[in-house]
């Protein structure tokens, strides 16, 4: 079993007084992370999966009296897939108001039913925190630095969900059948989803313009609907956890870019099976998007379960001049450009220095990268 940084990270906050809501995208070890820290906590636990019929019922606004009868002498329960429960928030605050020694562990697939039910109800009572796909570092603990290193090109081809780095099974085969409607079905289901057949076509655009700041009139035109709709459903695919966006840095300097956005996968093999592109590194024109959307993705991991109060930015002004990454902690800002052929450093923008002369500026290729992550 490869270890989760992220367990670490929850395990200080176990019998503290806190709901822990976990959550990410379908197949990134959520279940097998709960009832991991459930056993290490050597407490009595019980485990309610809500794809069982009965227990969904149950948890559709049960009484308090019911609970405690169902929970007995539980001393940790796991609620697993808690999206599927209409009004969970009203039944997790009776939980934590009326059994306040129990530990409450909560997995959900998808933030969009999940985190609106629970936002209101839960206030003051839970901490959220986000699983992704495996990080380098978790599997340079299970194998070794060197071992990873070896593996690189096939991570940037064939991603890191634990199914496709662990199974004896064809990636490509496990990739599409993720990939498909499977990974963002939670979207599929919501009744304001009025044309779903527009999602998988999105997907395929943004697949195509990963690392590239994107028109939100040109994606509307690809997929076939208006720029609002675009917004909405670029919106619905980052509380799926399949994408995220990273937004222009500005400081009000009169020379850059203010509102745009770049778009990156959470994972590689995702991507590359929207577009049905499982090509080796050598033959690929994509090398070096593959490069950074890793990269930045590896760097937000890190940051993230470090517990780090960091913003993660693009910039770019209005001469054309452009870096990749900006990690903004504590007002100081540390700049990456991601190269996949290690050539000579890149100089950073003099008008960047110019308007952040404390920053710092690295460029990072797949020879010094390892220091980075780890």
């Amino acid at each position: 079993m490869i270890k989760r940084k992220l367990q670490r990270v929850v395990e200080k906050y176990l019998f503290k007084g806190k709901i822990i809501i976990l959550t990410g995208a379908r197949q990134v070890g959520k279940t097998t992370l709960a009832l991991e820290m459930a056993r290490s906590s050597e407490k009595r636990i019980l485990f309610w999966n809500c794809d069982e019929p009965d227990v969904e019922q149950f948890l559709d606004r049960p009484s308090s009296t019911e609970l405690k009868h169902r929970i007995g002498d539980a001393e940790l329960l796991v609620i697993d897939e808690a999206q599927r429960i209409r009004e969970i928030g009203i039944t997790l605050k009776l939980i934590a108001d009326n059994l306040k020694q129990l530990q409450v562990i909560v997995t959900g697939s998808s933030a969009l039913g999940l985190h609106d039910s629970i936002h209101e109800p839960l206030t003051g009572r839970k901490l959220e925190f986000q699983l992704h796909p495996f990080s380098f570092s978790e599997l340079v603990d299970a194998s070794s630095e060197t071992v990873e290193n070896r593996l690189l090109e096939q991570r940037l081809i064939y991603g890191m969900y634990p199914e496709p780095v662990l199974s004896d099974l064809k990636r490509d085969k496990l990739l599409t059948e993720l990939a498909g409607d499977y990974l963002y079905k939670d979207i599929l289901s919501m009744d304001s989803v009025r044309k779903p057949s527009i999602i998988p076509k999105l997907l395929q655009a943004l697949a195509l313009q990963i690392t590239n700041e994107v028109s939100l009139t040109e994606l509307g035109e690809i997929a076939g609907c208006d720029r609002n709709t675009v917004i909405r459903y670029l919106d619905l695919l980052e509380k799926a956890f399949v994408i995220y966006t990273l937004p222009a840095l500005s400081r009000n300097q009169r020379n850059e870019i203010k509102k745009g956005r770049k778009i990156y996968f959470w994972d590689n093999g995702i991507r590359n099976a929207l577009i049905n592109q499982f090509n080796p590194m050598s033959l690929r024109a994509d090398k070096g998007k593959l490069w950074e959307n890793f990269m930045v993705g590896e760097i937000i991991k890190k940051d993230q379960y470090e517990e780090r109060l960091t913003r993660h930015y693009f910039w770019r002004n209005h001469q054309q001049q452009e870096i990749d990454l900006i990690r903004e902690t504590g007002g100081t800002f540390d700049a990456c450009e991601f190269k996949w052929t290690e050539t000579k450093a890149n100089k950073v923008p003099g008008n960047f220095i110019q308007d952040y002369p404390a920053s710092s500026f690295t460029t990072i290729h797949p020879k010094n990268f390892g220091s980075y992550l780890l």
